[in-house]
């Protein structure tokens, strides 16, 4: 049985389009073999921004922490716990103000630890996630992939790679907000590209 983790952020919820997204994708991994799933809805999760309170918490005596310190570990602990269990990453990617949800970034925040999911080596750093394949989901409202306004792929590229996931396949849903012909092209695209990559 395969554990897939599933990550949304839109503000949305079940109502976003990147949500909508990954649930398709989550349905023909779930026709195509025996699933385990956990879900973390971001935006539900009201996630906070990181503060330096949590940063030095990360790296107390675990023997030594106070309740506060025990709190403050947990979110990061829980979210790299579910990064190392799973086999494979669907990521839903609403794109707001031409970058990822602030929420998703907090995520990121919590989940990029030095010397548990990735480390320095006297050659650079190393991504210490492998053998995990990850879909991104990305939905929008005009049209940007491929083109410079697209800062989302090459931030998702690099830091999702910078942990050693670098086993991505994205699929876009664009131009949904350019119309009723324009969206029911986009979603017959991305429900074409989910096909492919999930025979």
């Amino acid at each position: 049985m395969k554990n897939v983790l599933v990550i949304n952020s839109s503000l949305s919820h079940d109502k976003g389009n990147s949500n909508i997204l990954s649930q398709k994708l989550l349905a023909r991994l779930q026709a195509s073999t025996a699933v385990n799933v956990v879900e973390r809805n971001l935006a539900e999760m009201e996630l906070p921004h990181l503060t330096m309170n949590e940063m030095l918490a990360w790296g107390s005596e675990v023997s030594s922490r106070s309740e506060e310190q025990v709190a403050l570990n947990s979110l990061s602990e829980l979210f790299i716990a579910d990064l190392q269990q799973a086999d494979t990453v669907v990521i839903g990617m609403p794109m707001y103000n031409f970058g990822v949800p602030s929420t998703f970034k907090a995520w990121i925040d919590r989940v990029a630890r030095a010397g548990i999911t990735f480390k320095y080596t006297e050659t650079g750093p190393q991504g210490l996630l492998s053998n995990k394949k990850v879909y991104v989901l990305a939905a929008r409202g005009g049209m940007y992939a491929g083109t410079p306004k697209d800062t989302q792929t090459e931030y998702l590229k690099d830091v999702l790679g910078f942990l050693g996931l670098t086993d991505i396949d994205f699929v876009y849903a664009e131009g949904l907000a350019m119309g009723p012909d324009a969206a029911a092209t986009a979603w017959s695209n991305a429900e074409k590209s989910i096909s492919s990559l999930i025979a």
